[in-house]
């Protein structure tokens, strides 16, 4: 049933008040036969942890409560709580379907109880497994890209489809989802687990927070720990400071210009992406510029990771926006980079 009018404050993780001019929960893949999915609507929502909403949303917003986890191929889930001692790595591949509702983080624990792995870098990242190939998430020199076997979408006007991977198009934080909004709706993923797998651990602070665990030799759960452990102690909850985690990308420059920057900040880190491009922390510039912990009213960046923008309580989207908008000013202003937003700006002010 669509509703009008609908308050999506408690749907956006900035907790920022906004309106949908019509709503509808989707809940079961027979609604999408109705002919309002000829065409997409204004909004589809997830969890909400990657939108700055301004106060009006027109149109329709569609909400995906689409749920289920199953094994692609027959056979019975493993029993919770399978941790294999030895041999983890060289575990057989499993390809697991599961619906795009599906809250991430509670599932990335669920495979984690079940010794199904690959995912353990990527733990505690907000959102549903349907937005994650949108975004496709990353965190940890990881991305949900290299475990995606297969997407299950609705094509506007078309029917089902299964995309591929090589379909998606999948990129730096972006992928044909992104690139094409609203060509396809995300009803389930296939994600391959096990198999040839290796921990990732030289990424950020990981192996530092392994040696403080006293960890000798890592397992995909105590990687998820570490990452777990970092991530709440520079990362807001947002059920009690309203953001949506990373507000910019990291910015990726050609080696020479990090060469430039790298004299005038010889502190200034990077991550190779290829022999003539490296990545660079936007968190990092942020602080460097001087804004980190810095509040405009009630939004600034985090004291804890420059790289949030928080809702302190009462902002609007429209002043999150400026907000970003000056973080924006200042980085440009010091070191001649455009952080481009992660997050999708949507709606209009009143």
């Amino acid at each position: 049933m669509i509703q009008t009018n609908f308050p999506l404050t408690n749907y956006n993780t900035f907790r920022l008040p906004a309106v949908a001019e019509r709503y509808l929960a989707l809940t079961d893949l027979q609604q999408l036969t109705d002919p309002a999915f000829q065409r997409a609507p204004a909004l589809v929502l997830g969890g909400g942890s990657n939108l700055l909403l301004l106060e009006q949303v027109p149109g329709l917003t569609v909400h995906v409560q689409l749920g289920g986890v199953a094994p692609v191929a027959a056979g019975a889930f493993p029993a919770p709580g399978r941790r294999p001692a030895a041999g983890w790595h060289r575990l057989p591949p499993v390809v697991v379907r599961v619906g795009a509702g599906v809250d991430w983080n509670q599932f990335v624990r669920f495979t984690l109880d079940r010794g199904w792995y690959g995912l353990e870098n990527l733990t505690l990242i907000p959102g549903t497994v349907g937005a994650a190939p949108v975004q496709n998430i990353g965190a940890y020199g990881a991305e949900v890209a290299e475990r995606i076997e297969a997407v299950h979408v609705w094509e506007y006007g078309v029917g089902p489809r299964t995309l591929l991977p090589d379909d998606c198009e999948f990129g730096y934080r972006d992928s044909r989802f992104k690139s094409e909004p609203g060509r396809f709706l995300i009803t389930a993923v296939d994600l391959r687990l096990n198999g040839d797998h290796t921990l990732k651990t030289s990424y950020g602070a990981i192996q530092t927070e392994l040696d403080r665990l006293n960890v000798q030799q890592p397992t995909p759960e105590t990687v998820a720990l570490a990452v777990t452990n970092i991530r709440r102690s520079k990362l807001p909850d947002w059920f009690f400071l309203g953001n949506s985690g990373s507000f910019f990308k990291n910015p990726v420059v050609p080696l020479a210009v990090y060469e430039k920057l790298r004299a005038t900040y010889p502190e200034l880190p990077a991550y190779p992406v290829d022999a003539a491009q490296v990545k660079l922390p936007a968190g990092w510039l942020i602080d460097r510029a001087g804004l980190k912990g810095v509040r405009h009213g009630a939004v600034g960046a985090y004291q804890r990771q420059a790289l949030v923008m928080v809702n302190y309580g009462g902002a609007s989207g429209r002043e999150v926006l400026a907000f970003s908008e000056h973080v924006q000013a200042v980085v440009h202003e010091q070191f001649g980079i455009t952080l481009e937003r992660e997050v999708r700006l949507l709606g209009k002010t009143a």
